[in-house]
């Protein structure tokens, strides 16, 4: 009975190996495959670093095998920008079809994707300083804020109305910090040009609260009202959502059945 139990233990010992083995190796595989993935994004789109990759398959290697992967993210941070200095790029694509393209993505090549979703994130630091804001503060509009996702979409991003900018405004010639509620909308004549509209002055609860006198009001307004140029999402994507995710402004578009070239991740 000893010699049975010994042989029995000797046996699952042998099959744990061979399966943490098979999970080692898929998991390097997989691990590879990002890093390869995630210099050739670099190498295309010609950014400074290399961009965070993941490729989301477990078992990987079956997935490589058939030439499909399920799911691949991309994103970049701090990536130059013409008009806001920095910004991030995200992008996140669904069946991705390996069928004319290696296991390892190389830069050149052409991806059918099943489903793309894109955005550009702007941190208030950044988008302040564009509209001479300084200690400007973006938040989802109150109603919002305290949902699981902190916001309305699936990638938790608010709604365009309502959100609330905080800063002060001193091209208003006002020294005080004020919120206002704002609105995001993308030009009509032009889909890379992203518009934020004030619609009224906040106080209370979770604002700056601080009043603004009659004589005042239309210049802080101002101070809040700009267009924002040269947002254009990773690999040409249509804007189809702006609105808030912690601190940052955020536009995402969403496509269906497209072919990605890696070089198109960076637009702008």
């Amino acid at each position: 009975m000893r010699k049975v139990l010994i042989g029995v233990a000797a046996a699952a010992i042998a099959v744990a190996a061979v399966v943490l083995g098979a999970v080692v190796v898929d998991y390097g595989s997989s691990i590879y495959a990002e890093y390869r993935l995630s210099c050739s994004v670099r190498k295309a789109a010609n950014l400074r670093s290399d961009p965070f990759v993941a490729i989301v398959a477990f078992p990987f290697i079956p997935q490589a095998m058939r030439h499909h992967y399920n799911q691949v993210e991309i994103k970049a941070n701090a990536v130059d920008h013409a008009t806001v200095g920095k910004a991030t790029l995200e992008a996140t694509m669904y069946a991705v079809d390996l069928t004319h393209a290696s296991w390892l993505i190389e830069p050149v090549a052409k991806l059918p994707v099943g489903k793309l979703e894109s955005r550009i994130i702007i941190g208030s630091t950044h988008l302040g300083r564009y509209m001479g804001i300084s200690d400007l503060m973006v938040e989802a509009p109150a109603k919002e804020t305290n949902t699981a996702t902190g916001g309305v979409t699936a990638s938790g991003i608010s709604d365009s109305h309502g959100l609330v900018f905080s800063g002060t405004p001193h091209s208003a010639n006002f020294e005080h910090r004020v919120s206002v509620s704002v609105d995001l909308s993308i030009a009509p004549d032009d889909q890379s040009t992203l518009v934020i509209t004030p619609t009224g002055v906040l106080t209370g609860a979770d604002t700056a609260d601080q009043a603004v006198p009659d004589d005042k009001r239309d210049a802080v307004l101002r101070a809040f009202t700009t267009r924002v140029p040269n947002q254009r999402l990773p690999f040409g994507v249509a804007p189809k959502t702006e609105g808030a995710r912690g601190s940052d402004v955020i536009i995402e578009g969403i496509s269906y059945g497209v072919t990605v070239d890696l070089d198109g991740f960076k637009q702008s």
